[in-house]
């Protein structure tokens, strides 16, 4: 291959999803003259059009169109509020993402008022963003991701109408990113916000006028901020452009990805394979692989996937994937429930993969694709179940890998938002703002997560606002204590903690429950403050010799970056003591990452570790770095 050939191929290597496409000559993209049309606007309601028979579905499954241009374009991203109301980020300025300040990016509500299925009521809430990538809606306002600013808009009264102009949380991501910004942003079971950033995104961030030194250092991985204590923390390292985020039943968080391999289990303080360039530790000698043991296109150069067809559409139509959801809904069959699909940007059709568990995390197996389109323009960008447990797929609607940047350029006319249910469920008209704190408790239990997770942070919003919740208190420690089921009582544990209902004593004591998952989630809500207690450090490093569960020493490994470099010693020799944990995907990595600063803190008592370590990889790795600079 030529220097000129080469360089046309690397620069190929940067089209990720929502990446930009460098189209040469040879190889630019045959654009239909205009996309399928949606079959449904606020003029034309048509109950089945073109595009939904175009797609392909597992039986007893059904499409309609929720909404479709020009009521939305441009759809980059969406939430669903507490009222089952869809709040969706419009990106025009996408992919010239150099603008700051005030741009023409939108962000709209839609709603289905007569519960037909479709939308028949818009608004627009803010139509002066400038890059948007992602929003989450709580707290008084909306969140939303805008290069190079986190922003909060206030609507304190909730009239949809912004109280006043956003409010800068954050800023320092990297305009120099393009199509790699921030994004995803998502509740957790713990009460922060979560979100992704992608491998160009080289971000310095922090509150604005933070000095360098106070600012956190972030390219690709997970983040995530406490919206009561205004923290900001970087979660985990690594990937390539990770477009989308879920947790699962037991608050295990998965992300996926493109170009390299697709999907991601993330523990707090892991370090992913990467698609090029050094993790921001150069000490950590080891990266850990993607937990799916299959990709979505037929190997070789990704970009041969392209249109994903023939062999490619027959390991899942091609490299570039975008959204995340596990389903925890109550309308899908029982086979879905736990398992993880994404939207395939080359593919135009969404991934199903099986989540199994496997040592101290999971292996993602290739189930059969659950949609596909024939629709050339079918661009998947993400989805979500709401409250009546359908799913809702964003579909930005464009030709190329997401665009192209031929003379057409992007087109900003075409944007969809289809609806996927199972059979004809039951209308729901909700709005769980006008519950009680003790019905908000009881909602822990519902079989759709949708309701849990807005309780919770409702719970959480009343709680920052000095509300005596005792009543909400009493039957979530109820759940916690008495059902039977555990996934009731994680959903009751992540509440409780999150209303700081939940004293350290009263963590100490799960550690000696019968459910992994909870003993695992009390180690780790110790070490939230990063100042564990001398009885909690006592009970890790018993826990580190003797717990049977590899679930709990992958709990205790990441919880060694949160507790000070001089009291790791004693979980780090229990934990390196485990000859089983050899072949584990992650405890090897994990624990290394745990225990690499105590090589240079002391390197004779960091020899005489390696001595006891039944993991030849922890040797070999203490070992190198005893000798290092």
């Amino acid at each position: 291959m030529n220097m000129h050939r080469w360089l046309a191929a690397a620069a190929l290597l940067f089209g990720l999803a929502l990446g930009v496409r460098t189209v040469s000559s040879e190889d630019k993209p045959v654009r239909p003259v205009k996309p399928t049309p949606p079959g449904y606007t606020q003029e034309l309601p048509v109950p089945l059009d073109r595009a939904v028979e175009q797609m392909t579905l597992p039986p007893g499954f059904q499409a309609t169109v929720f909404a479709g241009e020009p009521q939305v374009r441009q759809p980059i991203a969406f939430t669903i509020d507490h009222r089952g109301r869809l709040w969706v980020a419009e990106s025009y300025l996408y992919p010239d993402w150099s603008k700051t300040g005030e741009g023409n990016d939108r962000i709209i509500i839609l709603e289905d008022t007569d519960g037909d299925g479709r939308c028949d009521s818009q608004k627009v809430f803010w139509d002066k963003g400038a890059n948007l990538s992602g929003l989450e809606v709580g707290f008084g306002g909306v969140w939303v991701c805008a290069t190079p600013d986190f922003l909060f808009i206030p609507d304190a009264d909730g009239d949809d109408v912004p109280d006043g102009p956003p409010v800068t949380k954050l800023d320092g991501w990297d305009l120099n990113a393009r199509h790699n910004v921030f994004n995803g942003l998502t509740w957790g079971p713990d009460g922060w916000l979560y979100g992704c950033n992608g491998i160009l995104s080289n971000s310095q961030v922090g509150p604005p006028g933070a000095p360098e030194e106070e600012r956190v250092s972030l390219n690709c991985g997970v983040w995530r901020y406490h919206p009561v204590h205004k923290t900001f923390e970087a979660v985990a390292s690594g990937t390539t452009n990770p477009w989308g985020l879920d947790f699962n039943d037991y608050g295990d968080m998965f992300i996926t990805n493109c170009v390299i391999p697709h999907l991601f289990h993330v523990m707090p303080g892991a370090h992913f394979q990467r698609m090029f360039g050094q993790d921001l530790n150069p000490y950590v000698y080891g990266l850990i692989e993607s937990c799916a043991d299959h990709i979505h296109w037929a190997g070789g150069a990704w970009q041969e996937s392209r249109g994903g067809q023939g062999k490619h559409s027959e390991a899942g139509g091609g490299h570039a994937h975008a959204g995340a959801m596990i389903y925890l809904g109550d309308n899908w069959p029982a086979e879905y429930r736990g398992n993880v699909t994404m939207c395939n940007i080359h593919g135009n059709r969404v991934n199903h993969d099986i989540l199994e568990r496997r040592g101290s995390g999971y292996v993602a197996r290739h189930g059969k694709d659950f949609l596909l389109s024939k629709d050339q323009w079918f661009r998947g960008l993400d989805l979500k179940y709401g409250p009546d447990g359908g799913v809702y797929i964003s579909d930005w609607s464009d030709t190329g890998e997401c665009h192209d940047t031929d003379a057409h350029g992007a087109h900003r006319e075409s944007g969809r938002i289809y609806k996927v249910t199972y059979g004809q469920p039951t209308p729901v008209k909700v709005d769980l703002s006008q519950k009680s704190d003790a019905e908000l408790a009881e909602l822990h239990l519902h079989k759709n997560d949708w309701y849990v997770r807005i309780a919770r942070r409702l719970l959480q919003e009343r709680a920052a606002s000095g509300k005596d919740l005792t009543a909400a208190l009493n039957r979530l420690r109820e759940i916690f204590e008495k059902n039977a089921d555990e996934t009731r009582q994680l959903r009751a544990l992540w509440t409780l903690h999150a209303l700081d209902g939940l004293s350290e004593e009263e963590l100490v004591r799960q550690l000696d429950r019968n459910s992994e998952y909870i003993r695992g989630w009390a180690v780790r809500l110790l070490c939230e403050s990063r100042q564990p207690s001398m009885d909690a450090l006592a009970r890790f490093a018993v826990m580190a010799r003797e717990d049977e569960s590899p679930r709990v020493r992958l709990e205790l490994a990441a919880a060694l970056q949160r507790i000070p470099v001089e009291q790791r010693w004693d979980i780090a020799t229990g934990l390196v003591s485990h000859e089983e944990d050899a072949d584990d995907a992650n405890l090897p990595l994990m624990i290394w990452y745990g225990i690499e600063p105590l090589v240079p803190a002391d390197r004779t008592r960091a020899v005489q570790l390696a001595a006891k370590a039944k993991i030849p990889l922890l040797r070999q790795h203490i070992a190198r770095r005893a000798v290092a600079k």
